[in-house]
């Protein structure tokens, strides 16, 4: 098994939207794609409930079947393209990938 994990910590505001609903639409956007993606076993999006100034916004927790399986998804179009929306609506980005 392989699992990915990211934590971001979102703008304020970003394309015209505040830092809670881009947050909610990535929680969206991903619950989406989820069934587009063979191998991936399971998917959840939490959104933080507490701020602080170490808080990340959003956190995304994944595990896929393989490697080959994640590799697959960070290829995928409509994973491709909710990369680039969150890249225009985040600060910072923190990720770990390992196998179980």
């Amino acid at each position: 098994m392989f699992k990915h994990i990211v934590l971001w910590k979102l703008k304020d505001t970003a394309n015209g939207k505040s830092r809670q609903d881009n947050a909610r639409l990535i929680k969206e956007r991903f619950e989406e794609i989820a069934n587009m993606l063979e191998g991936l076993r399971h998917l959840e999006v939490g959104l933080n409930v507490q701020d602080g100034d170490d808080a990340a916004d959003v956190a995304l927790y994944t595990e896929f079947d393989s490697r080959a399986a994640y590799e697959a998804y960070a290829g995928h179009p409509a994973h491709k393209a909710l990369v680039g929306f969150i890249r225009d609506v985040r600060v910072e980005r923190r990720v770990i990938d390992y196998e179980a």
